[in-house]
């Protein structure tokens, strides 16, 4: 990964990456079916040990089952690490601080689509994880409503702009380059879920950044955008999805 490509990311975070983390603190399980689908396709089980790259503020881990092992790393200081035990703030984000096969499994969750080449974090994520071991890669896919609405309602509204770098057929072609074995890839729709429309208009905002629009806006984005539903036994769910792959490391 080139210079330019580490500090978009970080320099991305470093001005927004408070504010994403005060949102889902606010919001601890809004994001629930995200994360529990992706832990799902990495088959993980108490008592392995997950990579999980980038940590954010390291929301992976209270969904992991009992008895695992995480080890994050997020290299943005806006995030609390200190409070989830990521690596060190300001650590740049490759290399990655794990010794050779430290990890049973390894995950990445919606963070990769600000990188414009993966492969060298691709190719990380090989060796530290174990022979045989999957690498769970979930990101928002190109061409669907998730990707529109972030480059063009959350880019024209928040602090940084949206440019995503979203997962394709060529995604596949580059996992493939640095060494893994694809299994498997899908659309994977789900709900982030809420009490009501006015949490989730607030933790939209904060997630995103958004400063430039008010949240009668923010919320027929949502309702126009991604769509809401209103759900059984009562609540609302925004409708997102992403690409989910499920890589595995050659045993030899």
């Amino acid at each position: 990964m080139n210079a330019d490509q580490t500090l978009s990311y970080e320099a991305l975070f470093g001005q927004r990456g408070s504010s994403y983390d005060r949102a889902m603190l606010a919001f601890p399980d809004a994001r629930e079916q995200e994360f529990a689908q992706a832990i799902a396709a990495a088959w993980i089980e108490a008592g392995m040990v997950v990579a999980d790259v980038p940590a954010g503020g390291g929301y992976l881990r209270q969904y992991l089952p009992e008895g695992c092992d995480w080890i994050g790393h997020e290299p943005c200081a806006d995030f609390t690490n200190h409070r989830t035990g990521a690596s060190i703030a300001g650590r740049p984000l490759l290399p990655l601080p794990f010794p050779d096969q430290a990890a049973d499994a390894a995950i990445s969750l919606a963070g990769v689509h600000h990188l414009a080449d993966k492969r060298p974090l691709f190719r990380e994520m090989l060796r530290v994880t174990r022979p045989g071991g999957r690498f769970v890669l979930s990101d928002v896919a190109a061409d669907t409503p998730t990707a529109r609405f972030l480059d063009g309602f959350v880019g024209d509204t928040n602090s940084t702009g949206h440019e995503g770098i979203f997962l394709d057929d060529h995604t596949l072609e580059e996992l493939s380059e640095a060494g893994w074995n694809v299994l498997s890839h899908r659309l994977v729709r789900f709900h982030w879920v809420f009490a009501d429309m006015p949490a989730m208009v607030a933790f939209c905002r904060g997630l995103f950044d958004i400063c430039k629009a008010d949240d009668a806006a923010i919320s027929d984005a949502l309702v126009a955008g991604p769509g809401v539903d209103g759900l059984k036994g009562g609540g609302v769910g925004l409708r997102w999805s992403l690409m989910t792959i499920i890589a595995q490391r050659p045993d030899a």
